[in-house]
Order: structure tokens, then sequence, then C-alpha cells
């Protein structure tokens, strides 16, 4: 199944890359990110995604125009965000399936239990 890890580019993404890698998931994950700073057309791939993860700890417009995406096609969705963050009240639109962490870490274990959770 491919998982896509959809962020606002204000974040340290690069170090939620490396927690999610760590993870060893036996799914495919797309990190739009890895290697270019490029903006990354996941319009056409969203239907092939069997679950999209957002990290919304930053609003980001980018972000919100591919939860629409991924709503118009039907793919779930799970919000991340960082303890203490204020976030849109539009997201509840989306999904209902927020969970909060407090570090790298704490994201890391949280992100394998809903992964697990989710994609049984």
């Amino acid at each position: 199944m491919k998982i896509y890890f959809g962020h606002s580019s204000g974040i340290d993404y690069k170090k939620l890359y490396s927690v999610i890698k760590g993870c060893k998931l036996k799914h495919e994950m797309i990190l739009p990110h890895e290697y270019s700073k490029d903006p990354f057309l996941s319009k056409d791939l969203m239907k092939g995604f069997g679950l999209f993860v957002a990290e919304v700890s930053q609003p980001s417009t980018g972000l919100g125009i591919e939860l629409a995406w991924a709503k118009d096609v039907g793919v779930p969705v799970v919000f991340f965000f960082r303890k203490g963050s204020k976030l849109s009240d539009c997201l509840k639109l989306i999904s209902d399936n927020f969970v909060e962490y407090v570090d790298d870490n704490d994201f890391g274990e949280k992100f394998i239990s809903v992964i697990g959770r989710l994609l049984l």
C-alpha cells in the first residue's frame, strides 16, 4: 500500500522523513520532498494512495490543496500535529482522525501505532 506524507515546507520535514524511514514499514512511503524542494504534483497520483498522513502543525496552502484532492477521491486522511499547535477548524471537514505528538520520538511511536491500526 502507498502512504503519502504531506506537510508544510515550514517544518523540519527532513527530520520527520528520517523518523518515518526508521520505522521500516512494509508499505511504500511517498515523501514528496525527499530528493527535491520543487513542488510535488500529487494530484495525478492521489487515487493510488491508500492513506494520506498529513503533518498539520503549521498552516500550508499547498497542503490544504492536497487534502482537498485526497477528500475528492476518497483517500483516508490522518492528521499529526505537535503539541501546542493551533490547528485550523477546517481540518475537521476532511477527517476526524487527529494524533498529537510531543517530539520526534513520540511522532515515530504514534506513527507506527496509527499505521498499524488503520492498515490492518
